[in-house]
């Protein structure tokens, strides 16, 4: 008897647990963002909020935590409650880097979350001031790998994507050069414009207007491929640097612990909106290809990704207090 009572328990429970699985959504949803309103991650959001909360049936609202390059953010929701009504709006620095760059940092991403989808995936651009010497890719590489070269980058601080590729682009060219953390990009773009630094490895939204109005001069840019923008900038691997790739990119994690049902059906209501017309063309505008992949796909992407930031930044010598 007392057999089959358990049993009656436990398929009431499971019946239970399908039932809200079936309702989520029936509240608003918390995407937890890392920085502050009007930065990049904020942008990108605001892009797909309205679409995703109409597809859902529910309203998705921003909590933004700014602080520590997303460690705040990464903290509140890890210690949410994985009900399905936290998720965290984050790049590759808080995904990714900052487990390895900061000391102290004990939050492992890949065991706090559960991946939901890979938003963006967007190569940088290498750009110098039209004050500087370097007119190729190839000039400021041949410069780098002298004795003493005395090359300076800008970056919008330590651990952001301008950090982490100029870094990489150091180590692969086996030639030290100084990093200049900004609070920002904008201030860091202004120093470069004005000749205070060598170069610097920005996203092409940030530095677009500035290369159109001739302030500063594109070198390369750091994916794969050459981008349809700027089908004449060959890219770093092309340039005297082979196999380099550095991007940036955005995602949609959710608490460790969430139940699979949830986070699928929320994945599902993110590639849709994702494929949307007017969402891929407001994506264009600011020249950031969108992704869109499965939990499964970007857990893989992911992991190569968290792999290759250790690395990096072991290798080069990255870690801050």
């Amino acid at each position: 008897m007392k057999f089959i009572v358990k049993l009656a328990s436990g398929f009431a429970a499971c019946m239970l647990a399908a039932a809200a699985h079936a309702a989520w959504p029936d509240r608003p949803i918390r995407m937890v963002i890392g920085f502050a309103p009007g930065g990049a991650s904020d942008i990108a959001f605001k892009m797909v909020q309205d679409e995703l909360s109409k597809k859902l049936g529910q309203p998705v609202v921003p909590i933004y935590k700014p602080g520590a390059n997303g460690n705040i953010a990464n903290q509140a929701v890890a210690t949410a409650e994985p009900d399905g009504y936290t998720a965290l709006w984050a790049n590759v620095g808080p995904l990714a880097i900052n487990t390895y760059l900061y000391k102290g940092v004990e939050l492992d991403p890949g065991k706090a979350f559960v991946p939901v989808t890979q938003l963006t995936d967007s190569p940088l651009v290498v750009v110098v001031p039209k004050s500087s010497p370097f007119q190729t890719m190839e000039d400021l590489v041949q410069t780098a790998r002298k004795p003493d070269s005395g090359l300076s980058y800008g970056s919008a601080g330590h651990g952001s994507s301008m950090h982490v590729a100029g870094a990489a682009l150091s180590l692969a060219l086996g030639a030290p050069m100084t990093h200049v953390p900004y609070k920002g990009s904008a201030p860091a773009l202004q120093d470069l414009i004005a000749g205070r630094l060598s170069f610097m490895v920005d996203s092409r939204s940030t530095t677009a207007p500035f290369i159109k109005e001739g302030a500063l001069r594109a070198l390369a840019v750091s994916g794969d491929q050459r981008v349809s923008d700027m089908p004449d900038v060959p890219t770093v691997a092309e340039s005297g640097v082979p196999g380099f790739k550095v991007t940036t990119w955005q995602a949609v994690v959710m608490p460790a612990g969430t139940p699979q049902p949830i986070v699928d059906k929320f994945s599902a209501a993110l590639r849709e909106t994702l494929q949307m017309p007017e969402v891929r063309e407001r994506f264009a505008r600011i020249y950031t290809p969108l992704v869109g992949s499965s939990p499964e796909a970007f857990a893989a992407f992911w992991a190569k990704e968290r792999a290759g930031a250790k690395t990096l930044v072991e290798q080069a010598r990255l870690q801050v207090d």
